[in-house]
């Protein structure tokens, strides 16, 4: 048995830091529009829907994020998985700084756009980057243990946020909002170095890795998807649709995209878009996405609605949902090691934490909406639901991982994030509209726990047994196409 610190611990070590600062980057903004809602300032100051258009800003930033996950998988197959993954650090960092530089609602979004846009290639590089150093019995772990930096992350937005800004609050006034975003961007910066030093393949030298165009390519990707997404709101907002109608017609975009890649990279990269069982993998995190992204949007907002008192008290609360990640993502990643050579035996455990996470949606928005308001039940429902929460997403993983040729990994893992993000860019933004139309947070919680309990389903569908005839199958026809 192997013992002391291996070369792949450093890489776990490096990409743990990485989803830290990438998580508070993008979990921060929650947080800042409860802020600026509650104190009304700046340009939600005139909004006669707050709630939708602070959901609009986080669905805009995951349009961009969702829209890079298969070209970074796709770069990272091509170009190797630890340069994107630094790539990916070092720009959230400047486009994190530039947002506590600059002012006014336009520039705040293209720059939260661009922030999702280079964040969005981080992901897949750092799975397949995981699974390429690893050995293999402890690649479940190793994605769990990594992803634990997620959890961290969220967890420190969540509470440190309206700490931070009251702290800056005398010497910004309402502008207070801005020093979180001038704070992480220092620190995500400081952290892409770090990657770039520690995490350096044997035999490395400075000319045996280019970043150029890896770069070109992300830029030009970015670009492209930055003035569509841009000229879709402007046209939006000029028509005086809602938020809400923005956030579906980006919805489409993405739907769209997914269609394309399916039409023009079927050839190239058929095994992960023609399995069955990835699909149904893809679908199933639709929910998975949509869950994390409306408690990590809104769960201050939901705990201070229900009475959980003011907003750094509610931040607490929230944060043991948050928290649990920190046992959930390595018991979801042993959990799948444990099970990897038994029938069906990823797919199962998937499917009884997706279930066990469903019931504890609905226990927590039956205890608040029939009046429930003990911060300690609250916390413990929330911590609960957590664990099972962040237990399921490694063994997603792993079965991802499994069902996906090597040279396709990035890509693979590209087309799942790819796939649920479009729950993300839809959770802030429909829950919030929905808090404004019934003035309550239940029926968003309620519609949270049906899509978790269709997430199941599509779980219960994975059929790993199938899966070996079907690639045998796909690469017959290949074999069958080069002679």
């Amino acid at each position: 048995m192997e013992k002391g610190w291996k070369r792949y611990h450093t890489i776990w070590l490096m990409l743990f830091l990485g989803w830290v600062v990438s998580y508070i980057d993008r979990t921060l903004t929650g947080p800042v529009v409860t802020w600026m809602i509650e104190n009304k300032v700046e340009f939600l100051a005139e909004s006669p829907n707050p709630h939708a258009l602070g959901g609009l800003l986080g669905s805009l930033f995951f349009a961009g994020y969702m829209l890079t996950q298969f070209p970074g998988g796709y770069f990272g197959d091509k170009f190797g998985y630890r340069v994107i993954v630094i790539i990916s650090i070092l720009w959230a960092g400047v486009t994190t700084l530039l947002t506590g530089l600059v002012g006014g609602l336009t520039v705040f979004i293209a720059l939260r756009v661009l922030t999702g846009l280079g964040e969005g290639v981080f992901y897949s590089n750092d799975r397949s980057l995981i699974t390429q150093v690893t050995p293999p019995e402890k690649v479940g772990l190793g994605m769990g243990v990594v992803l634990t930096g997620l959890t961290l992350g969220l967890t420190i937005a969540t509470i440190a946020t309206p700490y931070v800004i009251q702290l800056f609050q005398p010497a910004m006034g309402t502008h207070a909002w801005k020093a979180p975003f001038l704070f992480m961007g220092i620190i995500t910066l400081f952290v892409g170095t770090m990657m770039y030093k520690w995490m350096r393949p044997a035999g490395f030298t400075a000319q045996s890795e280019s970043y150029g165009p890896p770069v070109g390519k992300l830029m030009q990707t970015s670009i492209s998807f930055l003035v569509i997404i841009m000229a879709l709101y402007y046209a939006t907002n000029a028509m005086q649709l809602s938020p809400t109608a923005i956030g579906l017609i980006l919805t489409v975009l993405a739907v769209l995209y997914i269609i394309y890649i399916y039409k023009t990279k079927s050839e190239e990269v058929g095994p992960i878009l023609k399995s069955r069982n990835l699909l149904f993998l893809y679908l199933s995190f639709i929910p998975v996405l949509w869950h994390l992204w409306f408690y990590g949007f809104w769960s201050v907002a939901i705990v201070q609605d229900f009475g959980g008192g003011t907003l750094v008290s509610a931040a607490l609360i929230a944060s043991f949902n948050a928290v649990a990640g920190l046992i959930g993502f390595p018991l979801g990643g042993r959990l799948a090691d444990r099970y990897a050579n038994t029938a069906n035996g990823k797919r199962n455990v998937l499917a009884v934490l997706t279930g066990l996470l469903a019931i504890f949606i609905f226990i927590f928005a039956f205890y608040v909406m029939s009046g429930g308001n003990n911060p300690a039940i609250m916390s413990l429902i929330l911590f609960t639901s957590g664990v099972f929460f962040f237990a399921l997403q490694p063994v997603n993983h792993a079965i991802t991982a499994d069902f996906a040729p090597p040279k396709h990994k990035g890509a693979a893992f590209g087309m799942l994030n790819l796939f649920s993000e479009i729950g993300a860019l839809l959770a802030p933004v429909i829950s919030g509209a929905m808090r404004d139309h019934s003035g309550s947070w239940g029926s968003a919680l309620l519609l949270d726990g049906i899509l978790m309990a269709a997430s199941l389903l599509l779980v219960i569908a994975v059929k790993p047994a199938l899966e070996g005839r079907l690639t045998a199958a796909i690469n017959a026809k290949e074999t069958d196409v080069s002679h």
